[in-house]
């Protein structure tokens, strides 16, 4: 392997579903990351057996966040959430270094069942109005770090490219797709399972005044602070014009794969891609954390938490099932 990751003539390899491909085209200062998503998201949708809509939903968010996640270059969490007053009210997405993806959504079933009768499926109609937190957490002993955007009538898409251009000062475009295959399974025969993917890419130039080419509204300069007259530039413009032709069918179809999709649209410029980053379908839940939190409950909280002589607590991420009995606590008084 070439320094810093890049692949060489002769070793080159597919990433196939379920790696982030980071990728950079010099030529026009841009990078970004891609991925398709198969098993991995289809287990976690499988486990909850959401319907469509909310499926399809916490798909994009799934793509969303491990697209950011990897790009974490210490050991640590980011999640994405959402508080909305829409039928799907919640979704959290975590993504915890190196290649854990733990996701899960919450849905009022008459609201949805409202929307979908009206035809309202898209991601504004299902959300509504309200915020999407992006909190990365390296652990104890650190302050986390958090951004929040508002969602009104927005996109997931249009809020991760909110989110870069008024918090980070970063030309941002995201692109998301979830579909949904027929394939066979053994033993099973054929069934439809989920597949989604997504590309991002950003305008990094080395010169900072290149930045000033592009319009970005709501940052955080000082009021009164003077910007350059902007170069003759139009290495974003052009990116942007190419990410636009990108299909959603293209972003989710095993038969493209991440690597042929960022040929088609870069190579008359030049892309090169770097190592794969693997993520899976991993929930961080353990009996062990699960017992320290009850640890803090007090007498009247623990007696309140018994049924059938146990307490019984299930992650609503993963589905896991930990029973305890109560004498196992010395509840605070």
């Amino acid at each position: 392997m070439a320094e810093g990751g890049v692949r060489e003539l002769g070793e080159f390899g597919f990433a196939g579903d379920d790696a982030v491909v980071p990728y950079a085209v010099e030529a026009l200062d841009a990078r970004g990351r891609a991925v398709q998503l198969g098993e991995m998201v289809d287990a976690i949708l499988a486990r909850h057996a959401y319907p469509a809509s909310v499926s399809q939903l916490l798909a994009e968010m799934v793509v969303l966040t491990v697209l950011l996640g990897t790009s974490l270059k210490f050991s640590g969490k980011f999640s994405a959430q959402t508080q909305t007053d829409g039928p799907v009210d919640l979704l959290v997405v975590d993504f915890t270094t190196p290649s854990s993806v733990r996701a899960y959504a919450r849905f009022d079933p008459e609201l949805l069942a409202a929307a979908e009768a009206q035809g309202r499926t898209q991601a504004p109609d299902l959300l509504g109005r309200g915020v999407m937190a992006l909190t990365i957490d390296q652990g104890p002993h650190t302050q986390r770090y958090q951004g929040i955007v508002e969602l009104d009538g927005a996109t997931l898409e249009q809020v991760a490219e909110t989110y870069f251009r008024q918090s980070e000062q970063i030309p941002t475009v995201v692109r998301l797709a979830v579909a949904r295959i027929a394939r066979r399974i053994e033993g099973e025969g054929f069934r439809e399972t989920w597949r989604a993917g997504g590309l991002i890419a950003q305008f990094l130039p080395e010169a900072p005044e290149r930045l000033r080419v592009i319009d970005l509204p709501g940052g955080d300069a000082p009021e009164g602070t003077e910007i350059a007259a902007p170069p003759e530039d139009d290495s974003w413009t052009e990116v942007q014009a190419l990410v636009g032709t990108v299909e959603p069918s293209e972003l989710a179809d095993p038969e493209v794969g991440v690597e042929r999709l960022l040929f088609r649209l870069f190579h008359e410029r030049g892309v090169r891609v770097f190592e794969p980053i693997p993520v899976r379908d991993d929930c961080s839940c353990t009996r062990e954390k699960i017992r320290g939190v009850l640890s803090n409950f007090s007498a009247e909280e623990i007696a309140e938490s018994v049924e059938d002589g146990r307490i019984s607590v299930q992650c609503e991420f993963c589905g896991e099932r930990y029973d305890f009995a109560p004498e196992e606590f010395e509840p605070k008084a």
